[in-house]
């Protein structure tokens, strides 16, 4: 329970221990519990999207449930994202990219990527049918948040110390293949297609890491929040491309 509730409070907004300092013994537990917190979010997202189907169209919908998405997630993934943006579009050394990513300013690189992150988020969810938008909403978190652990466990940590390294060392035995059971409770509510949303995250997430590898000779704590943004957004483009193609051809 505690190794739930750690992850709970670090993916997101909701904190239901008070808690405030962890051992890294404790972090390395949680990621086992990830999928089911990106559940969690899915719902809370759903039930928002639900609500606002009464008061607004579909692109104030997408609008109000990004914004919520982000807040949900205390902007961890978001910050992230900024960070390794700056550093790999900065066209400077691997060593001097590493110090970027730590760097708490954000520069032009990065604000333009989440611009353009929350643009494209809106405008793909804005894209889809009421009851497609609510599996994807529900899957898509899941989805990703399972997808962070090829991320952690696939690749090689491009520091000597950092929060990836507790990850590594004092995840529980079998980590990827328990979470994968657990991440699989969303197909009770999305059926099929949510497993269709699982595949393409690992391959976005296989794809990102060895992309981002090449650049910095590893991963980092702030790549694993970039490749999580990033494969939601590709996740709801999948979700939209797919969808215009099926009223297409039925």
């Amino acid at each position: 329970m505690k190794a739930f509730l750690i992850a709970l409070q670090f993916l997101s907004r909701i904190h239901l221990a008070s808690q405030s300092v962890w051992r890294d013994e404790d972090f390395g537990r949680s990621v086992l519990f990830f999928p089911v917190v990106g559940l969690i979010i899915g719902l809370l997202l759903v039930a928002l999207y639900w609500a606002a189907s009464f008061l607004f169209d579909a692109f104030g919908r997408a609008v109000l449930v990004t914004a919520f998405w982000f807040y949900l997630t205390g902007g961890l993934h978001a910050d992230g994202y900024m960070d390794t943006a700056d550093g790999l579009f900065s066209g400077r050394s691997r060593e001097r990219m590493l110090e970027i990513l730590k760097d708490s300013r954000v520069g032009a690189g990065g604000v333009t990527a989440f611009v353009f992150l929350v643009l494209l988020k809106v405008t793909f969810l804005s894209q889809l049918a009421p009851q497609t938008a609510l599996f994807a909403l529900i899957g898509i978190p899941a989805a990703a948040r399972f997808a962070t652990l090829i991320s952690i466990f696939q690749f090689p940590y491009a520091r000597e110390q950092g929060l990836g390294k507790a990850f590594v060392t004092y995840a529980p035995a079998h980590t990827v293949e328990k979470a994968f059971f657990l991440a699989l409770v969303p197909a009770f509510f999305c059926g099929p297609f949510y497993l269709v949303l699982v595949g393409a995250a690992i391959l976005v997430s296989l794809w990102a890491n060895l992309h981002i590898s090449r650049k910095l000779g590893g991963v980092t704590g702030d790549t694993y929040g970039a490749v999580l943004e990033l494969s939601e957004m590709l996740l709801l483009l999948f979700t939209a491309v797919g969808s215009k193609l099926t009223e297409l051809l039925l």
